[in-house]
């Protein structure tokens, strides 16, 4: 029999969101609440949906279904988070027995909207929660906004975004960028230096976009010194994700220095034919890009620059798709992501439909996959017989697996050091070894 007051939360979706759910959890256990890691065991489940493309909101749908159809009396079923706000209306067709739904924006109303259900047994619908309001937070409520995993943790330094992005429903969903007040986010640099994290991962959805909804400029630089100030021993700090365009030279003084934060640049391009480009609502000065990562490159030659692309885009030409792979080939980016365009209702690429077949598409990702891959083991093997300070996450049989400057949590590759060493520790090795995205040490 469950207890009182147990929850159980399932986060989907991007780093991001899972801050979102720490959060939430953070308040329910504020009221009293216990976490429990099987939905069988309590009387509060709820799943904080993506719905960003249509495969993650397929994804959020199947499991609000799952819990639903094993959902017992007394239970509550709530679904919050990105999906909720684009469509909540799917969400209340597609879920039976849910009580609940609550948006993205107003995470921090967990609880309210949990005392509001139990005030309402004979409800025929669930109860919504979804103003439309541009908000990421209330400070005030005191809830750390991250999500802390082992050694290394999340940190949200804004949300929403104000970018015109044609294919992106980022905007539709959380609305324009918010950046939270700079000492509520050095307050909780100071928790977790307190904790003994290793890694801060400073994200948004455009980190570099930081501060302007507060008439600052250039503003993020000046966040990384406060930062380094305030928690000098923590070692690493990653940024996720800058927007192409709005990489300042102090920022860039920043990360080829390697003092205050990592010699690491998530910033995703989309594409690299300007016409694309200008379809995307992109920045589409390549100029720009290129002279960007000589910048990086003669500041520090070892800096880790990733990058992500859209292939199948509506009219992207046989020439367009080539311009690209031709791009790939020349900058040889340390890691990059590949998606297949993904039609999404609302956004302001919906007037060009989806014109691209899906084996067009398929074909091309596979083949910039392919040459990706022959370029990230070529970069790999250059680290073979160099030194590399790693992160260990986990042991098993006699090795460990961990992550170096060049690798962000989730997305990137591995180390595999050959002997078990301490979890959550930073470690120097000596590279033995290189696949296409990990390699191995000892």
């Amino acid at each position: 029999m469950a207890a009182s007051k147990t929850c159980y939360i399932e986060s989907l979706g991007c780093a991001k969101n899972l801050v979102d759910s720490e959060s939430m959890a953070g308040l329910l256990v504020q009221d009293g609440y216990s976490s429990v890691e099987n939905p069988a065991q309590a009387n509060v489940l709820v799943v904080n949906t993506c719905g960003f493309i249509a495969a993650a909101r397929e994804e959020s749908l199947q499991a609000l279904q799952r819990l639903s159809a094993r959902k017992r009396k007394g239970q509550i079923l709530i679904a919050a988070g990105c999906l909720t706000q684009r469509d909540r209306n799917l969400v209340a067709r597609e879920v039976p027995g849910l009580d609940g739904i609550l948006s993205t924006r107003r995470w921090m109303d967990i609880v309210d909207l949990l005392h509001t259900i139990r005030q309402s047994p004979a409800r025929s619908a669930p109860v919504y929660h979804i103003p439309d309001v541009p908000v990421i937070g209330m400070e005030e409520k005191g809830i750390p906004r991250v999500a802390i995993q082992g050694a290394s943790a999340y940190l949200k330094i804004a949300d929403g975004c104000r970018r015109p992005c044609a294919f992106c429903s980022i905007p539709l969903i959380k609305g324009p960028a918010v950046s939270r007040p700079v000492e509520s986010i050095l307050s909780e640099v100071r928790f977790l230096a307190e904790n003994g994290i290793q890694e801060i991962n400073l994200i948004a959805q455009d980190i570099t976009d930081y501060g302007h909804d507060l008439g600052m400029h250039d503003a993020l630089p000046d966040l990384l010194e406060k930062i380094h100030s305030v928690a000098p021993d923590i070692p690493w700090i990653r940024l996720l994700y800058a927007y192409p365009g709005a990489v300042s030279d102090r920022l860039i003084a920043q990360l080829c220095e390697g003092r205050i934060i990592l010699p690491y640049l998530d910033i995703p391009l989309q594409h690299a034919h300007p016409d694309t480009l200008k379809r995307m609502k992109r920045p589409s000065n390549m100029d720009w890009v290129n002279r960007t990562v000589e910048k990086l490159r003669q500041g520090n030659p070892k800096i880790a620059l990733r990058t992500t692309f859209i292939v199948g885009y509506p009219g992207e030409t046989e020439e367009e798709f080539n311009t690209l792979l031709d791009f790939v080939r020349e900058v040889k980016f340390d890691r990059v992501g590949v998606f297949t365009f993904s039609f999404e209702p609302g956004t302001t690429s919906e007037s060009l439909g989806d014109p691209i077949p899906p084996e067009l598409k398929e074909e091309r990702y596979n083949i910039l996959m392919s040459e990706q891959e022959k370029l990230s083991l070529v970069k790999n093997q250059g680290f073979i017989g160099q030194r590399l300070s790693v992160l260990i996450e986990g042991t098993d049989k006699g090795i460990s697996i961990g992550r170096s400057y060049r690798d962000a949590p989730e997305i990137d590759g591995l180390v595999i050091v050959e002997k078990k060493l301490a979890v959550g520790e930073i470690v120097e090795v000596q590279i033995t070894g290189a696949m296409a995205y990990d390699l191995t040490a000892r």
